[in-house]
Protein backbone atom coordinates (compact mmCIF):
# COMPACT_ATOMS: atom_id res chain seq x y z
CA UNK A 1 0.00 0.00 0.00
CA UNK A 2 1.43 3.22 -0.66
CA UNK A 3 1.79 5.91 1.83
CA UNK A 4 -0.63 7.88 0.43
CA UNK A 5 -3.46 5.35 0.37
CA UNK A 6 -2.34 4.68 3.85
CA UNK A 7 -2.85 8.43 4.78
CA UNK A 8 -5.80 8.34 3.20
CA UNK A 9 -7.17 5.12 5.43
CA UNK A 10 -6.07 6.76 8.36
CA UNK A 11 -8.14 10.22 7.76
CA UNK A 12 -10.92 7.89 7.46
CA UNK A 13 -11.19 5.58 10.22
CA UNK A 14 -10.56 9.43 12.45
CA UNK A 15 -13.70 10.95 10.90
CA UNK A 16 -15.44 7.68 11.58
CA UNK A 17 -14.33 7.48 15.34
CA UNK A 18 -14.83 11.22 15.87
CA UNK A 19 -18.46 10.22 14.25
CA UNK A 20 -19.12 7.36 16.83
CA UNK A 21 -17.70 9.31 19.86
CA UNK A 22 -19.95 12.20 19.31
CA UNK A 23 -23.22 9.58 18.62
CA UNK A 24 -22.91 6.99 21.64
CA UNK A 25 -26.45 7.19 22.62
CA UNK A 26 -26.39 8.67 25.97
CA UNK A 27 -25.31 12.23 25.94
CA UNK A 28 -22.50 11.93 29.22
CA UNK A 29 -20.40 9.68 26.61
CA UNK A 30 -20.95 12.14 23.59
CA UNK A 31 -19.72 14.44 25.44
CA UNK A 32 -16.22 12.90 27.48
CA UNK A 33 -15.86 10.76 24.23
CA UNK A 34 -16.22 13.39 21.88
CA UNK A 35 -14.54 16.14 23.13
CA UNK A 36 -11.39 13.48 23.76
CA UNK A 37 -11.56 12.30 19.92
CA UNK A 38 -11.39 16.16 18.76
CA UNK A 39 -8.44 16.87 21.16
CA UNK A 40 -6.28 13.60 20.51
CA UNK A 41 -7.37 11.54 17.84
CA UNK A 42 -5.42 13.74 15.05
CA UNK A 43 -2.23 12.76 17.23
CA UNK A 44 -2.72 9.08 17.72
CA UNK A 45 -0.74 6.19 15.87
CA UNK A 46 -2.79 3.75 13.67
CA UNK A 47 -1.88 0.93 16.64
CA UNK A 48 -3.65 3.86 19.21
CA UNK A 49 -6.55 4.22 16.52
CA UNK A 50 -7.47 0.40 16.90
CA UNK A 51 -6.97 0.47 20.42
CA UNK A 52 -9.13 3.19 20.61
CA UNK A 53 -11.73 1.14 18.07
CA UNK A 54 -11.70 -1.40 20.45
CA UNK A 55 -12.43 0.76 23.47
CA UNK A 56 -15.44 2.40 21.37
CA UNK A 57 -17.06 -1.34 20.94
CA UNK A 58 -17.46 -1.50 24.82
CA UNK A 59 -21.33 -0.39 26.36
CA UNK A 60 -21.81 3.14 27.08
CA UNK A 61 -22.44 2.20 30.85
CA UNK A 62 -19.14 0.11 31.15
CA UNK A 63 -17.18 3.10 29.46
CA UNK A 64 -19.45 6.12 31.82
CA UNK A 65 -18.42 4.18 34.77
CA UNK A 66 -14.58 3.58 34.01
CA UNK A 67 -14.44 6.85 32.89
CA UNK A 68 -15.80 8.66 36.11
CA UNK A 69 -14.13 6.03 38.38
CA UNK A 70 -16.96 4.13 39.52
CA UNK A 71 -15.35 1.05 38.45
CA UNK A 72 -11.92 0.22 37.39
CA UNK A 73 -10.61 -0.49 34.27
CA UNK A 74 -10.49 -3.99 33.76
CA UNK A 75 -6.85 -5.14 32.96
CA UNK A 76 -7.23 -6.30 29.82
CA UNK A 77 -9.32 -3.32 28.37
CA UNK A 78 -6.49 -1.07 30.21
CA UNK A 79 -3.88 0.50 27.52
CA UNK A 80 -1.59 3.66 26.97
CA UNK A 81 -5.27 5.36 25.18
CA UNK A 82 -7.16 4.45 28.40
CA UNK A 83 -5.23 6.46 30.55
CA UNK A 84 -4.86 9.25 27.79
CA UNK A 85 -8.75 9.28 27.94
CA UNK A 86 -8.96 8.61 31.96
CA UNK A 87 -6.75 11.79 31.65
CA UNK A 88 -8.59 13.97 29.44
CA UNK A 89 -11.85 12.80 31.79
CA UNK A 90 -10.55 14.66 34.30
CA UNK A 91 -8.52 17.38 33.09
CA UNK A 92 -9.34 21.47 33.00
CA UNK A 93 -11.19 21.91 29.92
CA UNK A 94 -8.86 24.90 29.54
CA UNK A 95 -5.25 22.81 29.80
Amino acid sequence: MTDRANTQDIAVRRRRLRFRSWHRGTREADLLLGSFADRYLDGLSADQLERYDTLLGHGDPDLYNWMTGHEPVPEHVDSDVVRLLMAHTFSNPTD
